[in-house]
């Protein structure tokens, strides 16, 4: 009996120091590591955090990208869109390391395989499944297109010349091509998550040899808009069904996708950049190319060589929580993060002038140097635009079977239940709290058999 005394004295001072720890810190620290235990708490234990570490580091090198290589200049009163790959090409390595579109597809693919597996094994009908997949991506969408109206009715109205709000638009809005491709991959799902990823890569191969090998129409090369990503999407279909299990195929896809890739810059006269640059004769991305999706290739296979190590990092709390927190505002970031860089740059030239590094042309390493200046204010600019128009993003959370589809998560976002619930995860949190107690509990039981 004194054994269960001193073990309960124990747990109760215990508790009572990490209670004063948490008051003595700072109360925005004490904040977010609660979030931290909130959001560790909400995970179940079989999530494979890998994915969404991959599907974070496709949403931040989509946004760095376009940070990086696109220029608003201001010239005789317009602005108009420039690249600094045009003025310096010796950055075009920034393009291979930015362009992670192919790992979205990848991780969708994945996602949606397992997705539809999971909803037929729950006897959800493909249209029910389709609809809570689809919600997730096209609420956002409306927001930024009432927003973009609004915003290009006003400029025109207060005079602004056609070129700017054309330019504006156009950068505004081009994130929305990713999402009607995904959209369609997404829909046929059912269909393509067993079609094996060299079908559509032989589609990609004929058409840039008509239209770059005998002159053939320049409208062909849409083909490759959907054949080109279905390539990663059926990669991550045959993960999602156990496939690709081994490292072996990672590195195949790492080696095969570079070889090729380099073999058709150097040799076939494909661009080196991975990125579109205006002003350039042909770009690998729009529409793509065989050396982008070659290049995607490549990218799946350093994706799948990194699930070992990401899963290893992302068992740290800390770190889990960063991912998890990204993944919730995955569609709001990729939507808004082109407003952001533009409603700073127009802001800053109506009210300071043209600046370095956001108005002048992206010629030297000085622009360079300006513009990773500039990077945070962007970021500042990008977490106004989440806090304003996040919660078209999040949704209503739906009752009964809707929410345990979404729960599967879409490709893009998915899995954020994981933080949603109880804002995130009050309820997990509870349970958590209920078994430490039911723990101690029996610890003091065993203690006092042993003191008996």
């Amino acid at each position: 009996m004194r054994e269960s005394a001193r073990l309960s004295e124990t747990s109760r001072l215990g508790g009572d120091k990490t209670r004063l720890s948490d008051t003595a810190r700072p109360r925005g620290t004490v904040r977010v590591r609660d979030l931290v235990r909130r959001i560790e708490a909400a995970t179940p234990p079989g999530r494979d955090r890998a994915v969404d570490g991959l599907r974070a580091v496709a949403i931040l090198g989509v946004v760095l990208g376009h940070w990086l290589v696109t220029a608003l200049v201001a010239d005789s009163g317009t602005l108009r869109a420039a690249s600094p790959l045009l003025y310096q090409p010796g950055l075009t390595p920034v393009s291979w390391v930015f362009q992670t579109l192919a790992v979205f597809f990848l991780v969708g693919g994945q996602m949606g395989a397992k997705s539809h597996d999971s909803a037929r094994a729950r006897g959800i009908t493909y249209r029910r499944w389709l609809r809570a997949r689809l919600a997730r991506l096209f609420r956002p969408v409306a927001a930024v297109l009432t927003v973009w109206v609004v915003a290009a009715g006003a400029l025109l109205g207060a005079g602004v010349s056609l070129l700017t709000v054309y330019t504006l638009l156009k950068l505004a809005l081009s994130p929305l091509w990713f999402l009607l491709v995904y959209a369609v991959l997404t829909a046929v799902t059912p269909l393509v998550a067993r079609l094996h990823p060299l079908w559509p890569l032989a589609v990609v191969l004929h058409v840039d040899l008509i239209r770059f090998g005998f002159d053939g129409p320049a409208w062909l090369g849409w083909v490759n808009l959907a054949a080109g990503w279905l390539v990663p999407y059926c990669l991550g279909a045959a993960w999602g069904r156990g496939r690709l299990r081994g490292r072996t195929a990672g590195w195949v896809l790492l080696s095969g996708g570079a070889a090729v890739t380099a073999g058709l810059v150097l040799l076939g006269g494909y661009p080196a950049a991975m990125v579109g640059v205006p002003g350039a004769p042909v770009s690998n991305l729009n529409p793509p190319t065989l050396a982008a999706v070659t290049f995607g290739l490549a990218q799946c296979g350093a994706a799948l060589l990194l699930r070992g190590p990401l899963r290893r990092v992302l068992t740290r709390p800390a770190a889990w929580a960063v991912v998890a927190l990204v993944n919730l505002a995955a569609m709001t970031v990729f939507l808004w993060h082109q407003t952001a860089m533009m409603a700073v740059s127009v802001t800053t030239l109506r009210l300071a002038g043209p600046q370095p590094g956001l108005h002048t042309v992206p010629e030297g390493p000085g622009w360079v140097l300006a513009r990773l200046c500039w990077l945070p204010v962007f970021a500042g600019a990008l977490l106004i635009c989440w806090a304003a128009f996040h919660a078209y993003e999040a949704g209503r959370p739906r009752k009964g079977g809707g929410g345990a589809v979404r729960g599967d998560g879409p490709g893009v976002g998915g899995g954020s239940r994981v933080v949603r619930e109880g804002r995130p995860g009050k309820r997990a949190q509870q349970q958590a709290h209920q078994a430490q107690l039911a723990q101690q509990a029996g610890q003091a039981r065993n203690g006092e058999r042993r003191s008996v």
